[in-house]
């Protein structure tokens, strides 16, 4: 990594050398967060859930191994859904899942899009 700083007064630029461990640590340091795509998105969903009547609150956590939109039916409850974003499990089984209320993850994968898609299927009751 380079670290380049203004250009000295007879035109050579300068650079910085950081060791790359300490650039490693420092990006493992920086808690995991939603990018603006992705909110927007999710924010999306919330609102036509919202507009329907199903929610009413929402919480945003960002640690430093996931980041997690958690939504409530009610702000003293345990919430209903968690939209978790996990980068370690990216290769793996993907990093967006939805996660119930037990814990039992709904859906799973790499794009988000196609994870929030659990929200798009309503079930109703057929009548015989």
């Amino acid at each position: 990594m380079v670290d380049r700083g203004d250009a000295t007064e007879d035109g050579e630029d300068s650079a910085i050398l950081i060791p790359f461990p300490e650039a490693r640590r420092r990006r493992l340091e920086m808690p995991v967060t939603f990018d603006r795509r992705e909110l927007d998105q999710i924010l999306r969903i919330y609102g036509r859930m919202v507009a329907a009547g199903e929610w009413r609150d929402y919480a945003i956590d960002h640690l430093s191994d996931r980041a997690v939109f958690s939504v409530f039916r009610r702000t003293s409850e345990v919430p209903l859904f968690q939209i978790a974003k996990m980068p370690k499990l990216a290769r793996r089984q993907g990093a967006f899942a939805v996660i119930a209320a037990g814990g039992i993850i709904l859906k799973r994968g790499h794009e988000l899009a196609r994870v929030l898609g659990v929200f798009d299927r309503t079930l109703k009751l057929a009548e015989a």
